[in-house]
């Protein structure tokens, strides 16, 4: 089982090689298997050529983006060229219907017991894992929330390709409507967060670990940001297009501050701060051997490493939130509130957002809400944090006689 597409730091690589017919000089698996194990090479080359432009276009505002269009399109190309011998231009909708039933009942041999590297380097040349696979064994079988994102992929994909005029039909649509295995969302479902309990304890332990391990201030500034701005893991880290430094921060000629934020589509917000953030951003910079406030002008990242220089990336600080996760729930389990222990260690650092969300929309309008949240559109807010008309609905219902 051979991948077609490295990470997106290597892709303007295989674009080259590609065009030059030089595959060979540095990914001789994909080479092989694009000359001996598909339909039609050339057809075949031209299809890549285009899945390549696709995730160039949609991918290089963010990894993560890339990362999961790559997985569920790739994967596609795959059946498509193996199992059903033919261009994914040339597919039907019985084509994708059947698509839909090969992701739900995958052959064994399409699937990894876990995640896996796709290549790695030897001896001049990117060699693929053996041991890859398009799909990762999932306990509970296929999740509402893959085929979701499959349909999504391949409705952008489809989408893409008309207006490149490389087909003129997009069944995705309606294969998706009639899916007999997507579940309409249409039951109450409230956003992950973290009870008052939960929350309590990991940013109370965490403020008084400060005081036996003065690192730990990092880690309180993080929760700071993440539930207190309702910030994203990805805009506190360092990315290829922003880097999070302390002169975001700013004042307006009114006295109020602001953290000036690159979000989801490179969208620039201005995040508002309160009073109370503003004393745990003051405690914070003192302890990094900082002025109280910051300049106009000032380099420092927001999250600096302890070793090192530069700001944090995703994963570094998601590690951050994870410790402090780790002391709350030792310490939750020691003072016998062990339930709540449990359930916080499903928790992720995205939760946080949510929780400081899901707190400040029953007093902040939610237009204010919204625009801090870095939301596009208000009915999206409204949709996830606003609970009042299912609370009313519940009121009205609860004394109903038989």
């Amino acid at each position: 089982m051979t991948p077609l597409v490295d990470t997106l730091k290597q892709l303007r690589y295989l674009v080259a090689h590609l065009e030059d017919n030089t595959l060979a000089t540095e990914y001789p698996d994909i080479a092989r298997f694009m000359q001996d194990e598909v339909f039609d090479p050339q057809k075949c080359k031209d299809e890549l050529a285009f899945l390549y432009q696709f995730l160039y276009v949609y991918g290089r505002k963010s990894e993560a983006t890339f990362n999961r269009f790559r997985n569920e399109i790739e994967r596609f190309y795959l059946w498509s060229w193996c199992v059903q011998k033919t261009s994914v231009f040339e597919l039907k909708r019985e084509d994708i219907e059947a698509y839909v039933e090969f992701v739900v009942e995958t052959s064994d041999d399409w699937v990894a017991a876990s995640v896996q590297w796709r290549f790695k380097d030897s001896n001049g040349f990117r060699r693929v894992n053996p041991n890859w696979r398009p799909f990762v064994h999932k306990a509970n079988g296929v999740s509402q929330q893959t085929l979701a994102s499959m349909f999504t992929a391949l409705n952008v994909f489809y989408k893409f390709a008309i207006l490149e005029e490389k087909t003129f039909a997009n069944f995705v649509p309606v294969v998706k409507k009639n899916c007999p295995y997507l579940v309409v969302q249409s039951q109450i479902k409230l956003p992950d967060t973290l009870s008052d309990l939960q929350w309590e304890y990991v940013f109370g332990v965490t403020k008084d670990g400060c005081e036996k391990d003065p690192k730990l201030e990092r880690n309180l500034f993080t929760l700071a940001c993440l539930k207190g701005l309702y910030l994203r893991i990805s805009e506190l880290s360092d990315r290829p297009q922003w880097a999070p430094v302390m002169s975001h921060f700013w004042q307006d000629q009114d006295g109020f501050w602001f953290l000036r934020i690159m979000g989801k589509g490179n969208k620039l917000r201005d995040v508002t701060l309160s009073e109370d953030f503003i004393d745990y951003l003051k405690r914070y910079r003192l302890s990094r051997g900082l002025t109280s406030l910051p300049r106009v002008d000032e380099p420092h990242p927001i999250i600096h490493k302890l070793r090192g220089s530069g700001g944090m990336n995703v994963r570094q600080i998601r590690r951050i939130v994870q410790e402090s996760f780790d002391l709350a729930i030792k310490k939750l389990n020691e003072d016998g509130f062990v339930e709540e222990s449990e359930n916080l260690q499903a928790a992720t650092s995205h939760w946080l957002r949510h929780t400081g969300a899901t707190h400040d929309a029953q007093h902040r309008p939610l237009k204010h809400l919204s625009e801090d949240l870095g939301h596009s559109k208000i009915a999206t807010t409204d949709q996830i944090y606003i609970q009042t008309n299912i609370k009313e609905r519940a009121k009205s219902g609860v004394k109903r006689k038989l």
